[in-house]
């Protein structure tokens, strides 16, 4: 099967233009009568949930939460990126479309980046008009500031936690569809099938967690916005519910999986402590505005600090190690995240880490402390001299920016950051690969749709902060909204569709085999013990680095690892029911099969480029070596029974507007 991508043509700053102006429309009389099912209620569910039902679809939205308000989304901290120029810096749609390509190293598809660009500004627009709570400065104007990979500010946020509040505002844009009747909210469902009739995705299985009923539901599309698979690692910062279930299932019914190793590893989490974890906790990349990262410049330091024996606050300025300013001096702190997680894995390794393990940097907020309460007190007309008063106005300041985020951290490491610099290691965080989609955001499954995270389509190999939640909301509220219309268009005298008939009762069939089989296993150890070994697999050998011997052993490894979940899993409790052991069962079942897929993808590719960074392929420098010759494509595996079969199907990247460099942020 060939990959088609359906760019439209003509100058790329056009495209996205001629493309709306030239689509099929649905009349308003027309969308009462098409149905649309949505999976997933986070920033790109909701958006598109709720902008469907204000344009006159009925729309039917499923989470595993208990309220779409619960969808990880929330977690986002950091902020969100809009080329609106408001700082004067120089920004542009052009300059944050070449930031996305640069920082996905040139692994990301150029329509679709620009197309983020440009309806970025409407995102903000649409925000603030919702009455979502951006910061704002003095003046009352928008506030903005840096992230990594990009030289301006343009990140809008809501102090450390803009993914809440944008969540909040489309999630009040969907109850207002709810209270119309224009959404139906199936809360605690997990869809575990898609239906296919005729060749077009035709309606969904889903599991109800609470009764443990096995229902149809049926729509003219079926769109899925559930988000990434980072817990294929186990530890993630990704909430212990979040899953992969709904991409694979559309997956094994032949939609493409695409760049399954492209994975983020976020410098800035909270370390790992102890083996007792059930996830890690992310301190955003927001942080490294103000906060410095170092590591002692002596190892006997190190190993001191590690002992304790000495404090981070004992090490003067000319002992410390401010690595990252050292090595990129042009973009400091702010170099991308796999830029950053590398260097500190780095420095680790060399023995310079400062925790009880041995893995973990410091990010340090003196320096912040001490400027802005030097400011303050010039502002103010105050005692230039008064030390004291100045560390109580640079932290008051500090605690205005990121007060939520320090008070998160010392509450799981009860360690005061104020005062004692953070400790912080990278950890999975976000995954760029997902199910293939073209420039309609539809997976080679007619009828089905991904957008958000679920997808691969904006990032390349490598995410910038902050454009996950551009990426969700761009797709829900601005891009499907007109191609699903362009989708639908020709269906609106189809009806309603009936869920009584062989392919409904196939794919339910399917799902209840599946649970009998579990529920009949009655194995000796827990779904959780299975997901442990897989984690430890992929963090080992498919983690910050990757090589060929470790990746081949991670493939027959987890291959077995899944041989021997099937045969020795045991799932307490009943089908018919709630139980959480069997909704963790089916989820890890799909994490093993993504795993193994994961790990032959990272396999295939002879290069490092972005987040994927295979120790054979780096410069003498220690950085990421592409192979633009033999790479410069979008790997997507068609799912032939088994991972290990999977056929790669190539969709070549091309470059026309973008300079095709090694990537540089010294």
């Amino acid at each position: 099967m060939a990959l088609d991508s359906k760019i439209p043509n003509g100058p790329i700053a056009d495209k996205w233009t001629n493309y709306k102006d030239h689509i099929n429309l649905v009349n308003p009389a027309n969308k009462r009568n098409l149905d649309v099912i949505i999976v997933g209620t986070g920033l790109a569910g909701g958006s598109a949930a709720a902008t469907l039902a204000e344009l006159g679809y009925n729309v039917k939205a499923f989470c595993f939460q208990d309220s779409p308000r619960r969808a990880h989304s929330i977690a986002a901290q950091g902020g969100i990126n809009a080329a609106k120029n408001y700082q004067g810096d120089g920004d542009s749609t052009f300059r944050l479309f070449y930031d996305t390509v640069k920082g996905g190293d040139y692994r990301a598809r150029e329509a679709n980046v620009h197309r983020l660009a440009e309806v970025s500004t409407n995102i903000i627009d649409q925000c603030v008009a919702q009455g979502v709570p951006l910061a704002r400065e003095y003046g009352g104007l928008l506030d903005n500031r840096s992230f990594g990979g990009a030289l301006v500010s343009r990140t809008f946020y809501a102090r450390g936690q803009t993914g809440q509040q944008l969540l909040l505002g489309a999630y009040s844009a969907m109850n207002r569809q709810i209270g119309r009747g224009k959404i139906k909210m199936y809360n605690r469902h997990e869809m575990l099938d898609l239906v296919i009739v005729n060749g077009k995705a035709r309606g969904i299985i889903a599991r109800n967690l609470v009764t443990g009923e096995i229902e149809r539901h049926s729509a003219h599309a079926v769109v899925i916005a559930s988000g990434g698979y980072g817990n294929v690692f186990f530890l993630s910062t990704n909430a212990m519910g979040s899953n992969a279930t709904a991409a694979w299932k559309i997956h094994k019914k032949g939609a493409f999986f695409a760049n399954p190793c492209y994975t983020q590893i976020h410098p800035t989490c909270i370390p790992v402590s102890g083996d007792h974890q059930s996830k890690l906790t992310l301190m955003s990349e927001s942080l490294r505005n103000d906060g410095r990262i170092w590591v002692p410049a002596k190892l006997e330091d190190a190993q001191a600090i590690r002992e304790g024996k000495k404090k981070p606050t004992d090490l003067t300025e000319a002992e410390r190690d401010y690595y990252l300013e050292r090595r990129y001096p042009a973009f400091g702190n702010l170099v991308p995240r796999d830029v950053a997680s590398r260097a500190a894995k780095e420095r680790c390794d060399a023995g310079y880490g400062v925790n009880k393990t041995g893995e973990a940097v410091y990010l340090d907020f003196a320096a912040a402390i001490q400027r802005y309460g030097k400011e303050q007190v010039l502002i103010h007309h105050l005692d230039a001299n008064d030390k004291e008063l100045i560390i109580k106005l640079g932290t008051e300041v500090v605690s205005n920016k990121y007060g939520n985020l320090f008070q998160m951290y010392y509450k799981i490491v009860d360690e005061d950051p104020y005062k004692t610099p953070m400790m912080i290691y990278p950890a999975v965080h976000y995954t760029m690969g997902g199910t293939w989609v073209d420039y309609n955001l539809q997976t080679t499954i007619p009828g089905c749709f991904s957008i958000g995270e679920s997808n691969f389509s904006d990032h390349g190999a490598n995410r910038l902060g902050a454009s996950a939640l551009m990426q969700g909301l761009a797709d829900g509220y601005f891009v499907l909204p007109y191609t699903i219309g362009d989708y639908l268009s020709p269906d609106i005298k189809m009806g309603p569709i009936s869920t009584d008939t062989p392919e409904f009762a196939a794919a339910e069939k399917n799902v209840k085999d599946q649970i009998e089989r579990f529920m009949n296993t009655n194995g000796t150890h827990s779904v959780d013990y299975f997901h442990r070994k897989l984690g430890k697999i992929m963090w080992d050998k498919v983690g910050m680095a990757r090589n060929e011997k470790g990746l081949n052993e991670a493939i027959a490894e987890i291959a077995a690892l899944r041989e021997e979940f099937y045969k020795d899993v045991k799932i307490p409790g009943v089908a018919n029911g709630f139980n959480q052991e069997l909704e963790k069962a089916t989820r890890v079942a799909d994490f093993l099969e993504l795993g193994e897929l994961f790990a032959k993808d990272a396999l295939h590719r002879n290069e490092s480029c972005g987040g994927h960074f295979r120790e054979e392929y780096q410069t003498p420098e220690g950085e990421a070596q592409r192979d633009d010759e033999n790479f410069a494509y979008v790997a997507a595996w068609e799912y032939t029974g088994k991972p290990s079969d999977a056929v790669l199907h190539k969709e070549p990247l091309v470059f026309d507007n973008v300079k095709l460099v090694q990537r540089n942020y010294k």
